[in-house]
């Protein structure tokens, strides 16, 4: 098992990048970085971020990156002692990590190997849609964000943070919302209905094929009216309809209402993915 560390975001999809492709929607969270970090290798953290490449037989088997100060995140893994090469590549980079994010399976592995307790603290549901079915009788109707919601839309991206992610995500609200406007194929939507905002869908960090739904977010006042599920569907026909084979979003296991209204339209599950914390 030989592990390659990758200087550059370039440098990571030209060895990895098959690997990756091949199971597009697996992977969709790091081919989304990866494709900001070649754009701006700073734009998560003020170091730069790290890349790393298992190969077994010169054939690449798992990946791993990380942008400090935030989680290592894992790729799918096609041999038994990928993790074991990649963590200690990881433990001769970084003296200690905050977390993991990566296949269920695999993350755990990791985090046994990391020989840090952890702790799950998110497991989610990977998705992708190649069609979607438009929901009846909702009102209201999908607009793009302005500036003028900058601040309703920042309380949002806040409750949002606190109640799926416990009060922390790896960027503020404030940061995400500077990145997500920044990227000239992301932004945010809104569903409107009596003349005012009630829910709230991000949208970016395109694949070579897809791109990536959410957060996707409604306050608990307005919830069971069909708002996000119409928002998100409007929004991923913009995306499908755009020239994206896939659109992408994750849920929370956790909440299977979520997962039920995004089958409705037509996302289909792809993988689980858990995020864990060591504890220090």
């Amino acid at each position: 098992m030989d592990v390659q560390r990758c200087r550059n975001a370039d440098e990571f999809l030209e060895r990895a990048g098959e690997f990756l492709v091949a199971r597009e929607a697996e992977h969709n969270l790091i081919l989304g970085l990866t494709g900001r970090l070649r754009e701006n290798p700073f734009i998560y953290g003020d170091q730069g971020p790290y890349f790393a490449v298992a190969e077994a037989d010169a054939r690449v088997v798992a990946a791993a990156m990380r942008t400090p100060p935030h989680n290592l995140i894992l790729s799918e893994v096609d041999h038994d002692r990928a993790l074991d090469a990649l963590a200690d590549d990881v433990r001769s980079k970084f003296s200690e990590i905050p977390g993991v994010l990566g296949p269920t399976a695999a993350a755990e592995r990791f985090v046994s190997l990391w020989g840090v307790p952890g702790e799950r603290k998110l497991a989610q549901r990977a998705h992708r849609a190649e069609s979607v079915t438009i929901p009846k009788g909702v009102s209201g109707r999908m607009r793009d964000y302005e500036e003028s919601d900058r601040d309703l839309v920042l309380r949002w991206l806040y409750e949002f943070i606190d109640e799926a992610l416990g009060g922390g995500g790896p960027e503020t609200p404030e940061s995400s919302l500077e990145h997500r406007l920044a990227d000239p194929d992301g932004g945010y939507v809104l569903w409107e209905d009596d003349g005012g905002a009630v829910s709230l869908a991000g949208y970016g960090a395109p694949t070579p094929n897809g791109i990536r739904v959410g957060p996707v977010y409604t306050p608990p006042e307005l919830r069971r009216r069909g708002y996000a599920t119409a928002l998100t569907a409007e929004l991923t026909k913009r995306l499908l309809e755009g020239g994206r084979r896939f659109c992408f979003l994750f849920t929370d296991l956790a909440n299977p209402t979520s997962n039920s209204i995004y089958y409705a339209v037509g996302y289909r599950p792809v993988t689980d993915i858990d995020m864990w914390a060591f504890r220090k």
